[in-house]
């Protein structure tokens, strides 16, 4: 599998200059999607196979990428 799922700059095409932008610009920004990419990558391990991780951690990084998607949304709006 190639391709990661939920990668911030195809759940939000619209927003994807403003994404740029940000990163470059807000370092609060910054570390969020930093944060969101690192556990969005470590879910698509486990969902792939490469990684095994408890039923209830793996509930828990997707919890938490929710979360930052949330945040991250919120960002994007407002600014």
């Amino acid at each position: 599998m190639s391709n990661t799922p939920h990668e911030l700059r195809d759940d939000f095409p619209e927003y994807a200059n403003k994404i740029h932008e940000l990163k470059g610009n807000d370092a609060h920004f910054a570390k969020l999607e930093a944060e969101y990419h690192q556990v969005n990558r470590e879910i698509h391990r486990i969902e792939i196979g490469e990684e095994h991780v408890s039923q209830f951690a793996e509930e828990d990084l997707r919890k938490k990428r929710i979360l930052l998607k949330d945040e991250i949304y919120s960002l994007l709006k407002q600014n």
